[in-house]
């Protein structure tokens, strides 16, 4: 599942392909910047800003955003895509590299002074050089939400998604439903800005410390099997903003009583 660091991640590999390069080929195929052309302007940086992508021209940004199922790919020019064309919702390429972005759900070219309109609402992001611990905790600790909903919360702190969420809390030992305002929040953020901070260095995100296959989690995506602290069998709910932002929920009830 794409979250902050699944998105810095893809950032540093677009970089590291398209940064000081001259565009050779560029196609966003979305309604609204299906007509902008970058061509023959040079990749100045491609960066993230919490779970959203900024790829960064002359003045024009291509804003992406992943949401579940997106991710962009990083082929050698003239390689074959691994997945289907009608999949691709951006093209940026190079003389050497093509880079493409697959089924993302929010894409759009605008000019590069107007970024804030997409990304001027996140909070701090860990992940980031000018990241805040103080501003962060500030916004977490005044949300009365629960804490599930409040750390996900991107106007909050900007990258944490539903598994940071639920690995987190069962690592504070925090029932996922307690209001924020009742969370030691600083401690919180402190082991999450730790955790992600490692993750984005590691191919595969982990949370236990155990890198085989089936033992990176602690409590996400294991309803019904026994936690791997106290063997209780772990739960599932949903919780969310609203009934139609409901994300799922798993928490041990032993290791974080209510």
């Amino acid at each position: 599942m794409p979250e902050g660091d699944t998105v810095h991640r893809a950032a540093r590999r677009l970089h590291g392909a398209l940064a000081g390069h001259e565009v050779t080929r560029f196609e966003v195929r979305v309604p609204g910047s299906a007509n902008a052309d970058v061509t023959g302007q040079v990749v100045r940086e491609v960066v993230a800003r919490g779970k959203h992508l900024l790829h960064r021209f002359d003045e024009l940004t291509l804003h992406s955003h992943l949401k579940m199922e997106g991710e962009w790919h990083v082929y050698r020019a003239g390689e074959r895509w691994r997945k289907p064309a009608y999949k691709a919702r951006a093209v940026v390429g190079t003389r050497a590299w093509e880079t493409v972005g697959f089924e993302l759900a929010m894409v759009e070219v605008l000019p590069t002074r107007d970024e804030a309109r997409v990304v001027g609402h996140l909070g701090p992001d860990p992940l980031s050089d000018d990241w805040d611990p103080a501003e962060a905790a500030r916004r977490v600790s005044s949300d009365p939400r629960a804490i599930h909903v409040a750390i996900q919360d991107q106007r909050h702190v900007a990258g944490f998604g539903n598994e940071y969420a639920s690995e987190l809390l069962f690592l504070r030992g925090v029932h996922p439903e307690r209001p924020a305002t009742k969370v030691d929040v600083p401690a919180l953020l402190d082991l999450g800005v730790r955790t992600i901070r490692r993750n984005v260095e590691l191919p595969v995100r982990i949370f236990t410390g155990d890198s085989r296959r089936g033992q990176g989690r602690w409590v996400y995506g294991r309803e019904h099997r026994p936690c791997r602290r106290c063997g209780t069998p772990i739960r599932r709910s949903a919780l969310g903003a609203d009934p139609t932002k409901e994300r799922v929920v798993y928490w041990c009830p032993r290791c974080q009583p209510a």
